[in-house]
């Protein structure tokens, strides 16, 4: 598994690290920890240039001192987080990055060069130095990487205490991916999944869209929603038994964001899972505004789970 984690220093940062302990990955995995300094460099072509500084204007060459020494604070950014998830995971192999680029931008494209599995970051960072977490830059993050996103927050119990996972389920492929993924992962002996649907009702009008999972609906002679949802949430609910874990569910009426964050302010779990994409057309759980809203607004952890792209669709 290939683990991007963004890390600028603040609290923010170092509680969605220190939240990996509660996250379930495995004992041994490749993470990258970065930091990103917001400036410009010039290339190193430029710069090696002889002569090159006394030939910049005293302004520029002010700016380009600050900019060195913001990509100097970045680097001592990732070597301390690295070090310190170093500690946490032993057996992970563990490198620190800092580059000067645009932050949200800088993830992206190191989690589609590498490629990563998932990236993590805070939901709030530093705003003079590298402004990596929640806000635009994160959620631009969310919304853009080309993997599973990760937006961690403080830890609320110990690391061995066993978890709560609130899984988000619309039958989308991505929402299926989120529950493969939680029973994928290694947690506490103890920990509970609860499985969420809520039926939007624009899902009432979907039998003229027969897409994805509404065309299973569609196909297996349903006279209503309840009972196609009832019978994904079973088959969801069985995959996870089968990793060993606990299960309950919950279907509710109305709007999944709303209902998602008011179940996870009743039930307390240590994190969301949510598909990063959902039904285009039909009740849209989730992404865009809905995955996005959830990771900026949930007062714990929140997973989008996205599929890897084929290579067919990356031509595309």
């Amino acid at each position: 598994m290939n683990i991007l984690i963004a890390y600028d220093g603040s609290d923010w940062a170092a509680s969605a690290l220190d939240n990996l302990r509660r996250a379930g990955l495995p004992p041994k995995a490749r993470a990258i920890v970065i930091s990103v300094a917001d400036v410009w460099l010039p290339p190193p072509e430029m710069d090696s240039k002889e002569g090159a500084s006394a030939l910049r204007p005293a302004a520029v060459e002010r700016a380009y001192v600050q900019a060195a020494q913001a990509l100097a604070a970045a680097r001592e950014f990732s070597e301390n987080g690295a070090a310190r998830l170093r500690q946490m995971f032993p057996h992970w192999e563990v490198q620190a990055e800092a580059v000067a680029d645009s932050p949200a931008w800088a993830m992206i494209k190191r989690a589609t060069e590498w490629p990563a599995d998932l990236a993590v970051v805070g939901s709030h960072g530093h705003s003079s130095i590298s402004r990596l977490m929640l806000g635009s830059v994160s959620q631009k993050v969310v919304v853009e990487a080309p993997c599973s996103v990760r937006v961690g927050r403080k830890d609320r119990r110990p690391a061995d205490a066993p978890a709560r996972i609130l899984v988000g389920l619309d039958g989308s492929t991505d929402a299926d991916a989120a529950v493969t993924a939680v029973g994928a992962r290694d947690w506490p002996a103890g920990s509970e999944i609860r499985l969420m649907t809520s039926i939007d009702a624009k899902i009432l009008s979907a039998a003229q869209l027969p897409t994805d999972s509404v065309a299973k609906w569609i196909a297996e002679g349903d006279e209503d929603a309840s009972s196609w949802v009832s019978r994904m949430i079973a088959r969801s609910a069985e995959k996870l038994r089968i990793s060993g874990l606990r299960v309950s569910s919950l279907i509710k009426q109305g709007d999944p964001k709303n209902s998602l964050l008011k179940e996870a302010e009743t039930w307390d779990p240590d994190a969301i899972f949510v598909g990063a994409r959902g039904h285009r057309l039909v009740d849209r759980l989730l992404l865009g505004s809905v995955s996005a809203s959830i990771a900026a607004r949930a007062h714990c952890s929140v997973e989008i789970v996205r599929e890897r792209a084929t290579e067919s669709e990356h031509s595309a």
